[in-house]
């Protein structure tokens, strides 16, 4: 099944998501679901909250992020309950854009290197460390699970230059090749 990407704007984006139960129902299922979902929009990241899913579960397959000396370094994996439990090295910026914020790209810095420790969608407890292009894929969907995305990295002056993009993402005046959810059109419903 593939799922709308929740858009800029929505609640569910901005508030802290709750842990999974081991029993939580069909989640490999979902999990699968969402990878399809990441895949059909050209994403190499998605976390539950941006399919309106209030839950700490993200996905990942950072491949494509990867440069030619780095190919096959890229990882594939799903992260329950994660909790980043160290981020250290130099901080260094990327051009980082969202799935729920199409059309808005801009330079995030994050650390170089993490630790997390989470469960994959077998249950197994898992403490791993990612640095470069790895770390920043999941520091980003982290975030997710949060209520943090990436334009609350930015600074005041680029805050109010994109503002009137936001804007325009929260009322479904954009152009995505995916189907996505609009806050603002919900409500006129």
């Amino acid at each position: 099944m593939i799922y709308p990407i929740t858009a800029y704007g929505d609640p569910v984006l901005k508030e802290p998501a709750a842990d999974i139960a081991r029993d939580f129902p069909n989640l490999k299922e979902l999990v699968e679901d969402m990878y399809t979902t990441m895949y059909h929009a050209h994403g190499v990241g998605l976390a539950a909250p941006q399919i309106s899913k209030s839950i700490r579960l993200f996905v990942i397959d950072s491949e494509p992020m990867m440069d030619d000396k780095d190919q096959g370094k890229g990882v594939k994996k799903a992260f329950i309950n994660p909790e980043i439990i160290e981020e250290d090295g130099e901080e260094w910026g990327f051009e980082e854009g969202c799935l729920s914020i199409p059309g808005v790209r801009e330079v995030v810095y994050r650390p170089e290197r993490i630790v997390i420790r989470y469960f994959d969608e077998e249950w197994n407890e898992h403490e791993d460390t990612y640095d470069g292009m790895n770390a920043r894929v999941i520091q980003h969907e982290y975030d997710h699970v949060e209520g943090i995305l990436f334009t609350d990295h930015l600074n005041g002056l680029k805050k109010r230059l994109i503002k009137n993009k936001l804007a325009k993402i929260t009322k479904g005046e954009v152009d995505a090749d995916y189907k996505m959810k609009f806050p603002s059109l919900a409500k006129k419903r």
